[in-house]
């Protein structure tokens, strides 16, 4: 009878380390998810808020084609969703650019890019 008691105890005992530990390994892994995103958002706002030289519209929009590139990879490493679509839409943004959007609209341009870097700076915890 004492046997089984020792068994039942030494079992338990053994299922409450377990349990511990797979507490200690998700939460590991959600502070490891946590500093991910943030070295994935700091980046992007590094690419996001670096300035293109609008009095050369066509360099202008290549480097907003290469930036959003840049941010497109940056997004699939993203271990937040919020994050992740926040990068993306600036992605979309910065591809779409256009001599011509920066041209004739540089204020609309300027205005959707800094609402996206907002929208960026909030889902990633700011």
């Amino acid at each position: 009878m004492n046997f089984t008691r020792f068994t039942t105890a030494a079992l338990a005992g053994g299922l409450v380390l377990t349990l511990t530990g797979c507490g200690v390994a998700e939460t590991a892994g959600q502070v490891s998810n946590a500093a991910s995103t943030a070295a994935v958002c700091a980046d992007a706002l590094r690419i996001a808020t670096a300035n293109l030289d609008v009095t050369n519209p066509q360099a202008a929009a290549d480097k907003a084609h290469a930036s959003a590139e840049e941010l497109t990879g940056l997004a699939a490493k993203a271990a937040n969703t919020s994050a992740a679509e926040a990068i993306n839409n600036l992605a979309t943004t910065m591809r779409e650019t256009t001599v011509d959007s920066l041209v004739k609209t540089p204020a609309e341009w300027v205005q959707k890019k800094a609402d996206q870097v907002t929208a960026l700076t909030k889902a990633c915890g700011g």
